[in-house]
């Protein structure tokens, strides 16, 4: 793997996906650290034997978004990009973004274009990235953004590890919310870059779409506990309670984690809310 970038290291998170995280490490333009979140399928040992020049961490717990932070720590470089094993950066971009992420000092996370599939069709949430309400200040590269995609975004790991990284009590998937609220309250921004591109081959080895949505609204439910000022948590909880089946599953998966949830308490000041709601539509 090219090593010619001293600037940028790229954490891989995996469980469970030998066969596509094998397949992806050698399109990575970067020195890997693989984080295996305690792989049942022989992950660990298997990228050792094939890729030695890959940093394995291995976790004896699934640790979710957590292994994240957990790789960060571990890279000393000053960017770190994210890859999941069915993704990978586009040939030159990891280079390209961190020479953006260098040109503009304020910029904690860059979002690249994501294309999905062999196809390539572009996810559809970089579209609404594109179109942030937010706009696009004078000191940021693209649209500002209050969330971000793990799998394609870069990191700053001054303002990553400053704000405590990706969390054990949110875990996995929706992680990136908390995140981007406390960069944001501590004066770092998020941008959408479109120039710059990461493609996902999404693994057939996913969960079910509604239990997908259940971890969905179980971070949901977290992150607002965590964040949010009681009014909102309230209303956070009635949607649950009132869209559907997966959803309310979510909050009830939810409720063992409450306690830390509320022990790491500390609700986002009122501009940040302000732009939550400007993205929401919602103004007032």
């Amino acid at each position: 793997m090219p090593t010619a970038n001293p600037d940028v290291t790229l954490v891989v998170m995996s469980r469970d996906r030998r066969e596509e995280l094998l397949a992806s490490l050698p399109r990575h333009e970067a020195p890997v650290i693989l984080v295996d979140n305690a792989s049942t399928d022989g992950t660990a040992e298997a990228v050792r034997a094939a890729r030695p020049e890959v940093t394995v961490l291995g976790l004896e717990e699934n640790v979710g978004s957590y292994a994240r932070t957990m790789g960060v720590e571990h890279a000393g470089t000053p960017f770190v990009a994210f890859a999941d094993d069915d993704s990978w950066w586009a040939p030159g971009d990891l280079a390209r973004a961190a020479a953006v992420m260098r040109a503009h000092p304020r910029l904690a996370v860059l979002n690249a274009r994501i294309l999905v599939g062999p196809e390539e069709r572009l996810d559809p949430v970089c579209r609404e990235m594109a179109a942030s309400a937010l706009g696009t200040p004078a000191d940021l590269p693209g649209p500002a953004l209050l969330g971000f995609v793990a799998c394609g975004a870069m990191v700053r790991t001054e303002a990553f590890l400053q704000v405590g990284g990706f969390d054990r009590v949110v875990r996995f998937p929706g992680e990136e919310e908390r995140l981007a609220l406390d960069l944001a309250a501590a004066g770092w921004g998020i941008a959408y870059v479109d120039e710059v591109t990461v493609h996902h081959h999404p693994s057939p080895r996913r969960s079910a779409p509604e239990h997908r949505r259940a971890a969905i609204w179980r971070s949901r439910v977290l992150t607002a506990v965590m964040r949010q000022p009681a009014p909102e948590v309230g209303r956070v909880v009635l949607r649950a309670l009132r869209t559907g089946t997966a959803e309310r599953r979510g909050l009830v998966h939810a409720l063992p984690d409450v306690p830390a949830a509320l022990r790491a308490r500390r609700p986002v000041p009122e501009q940040v809310r302000a732009d939550l709601r400007l993205l929401a539509g919602d103004p007032a």
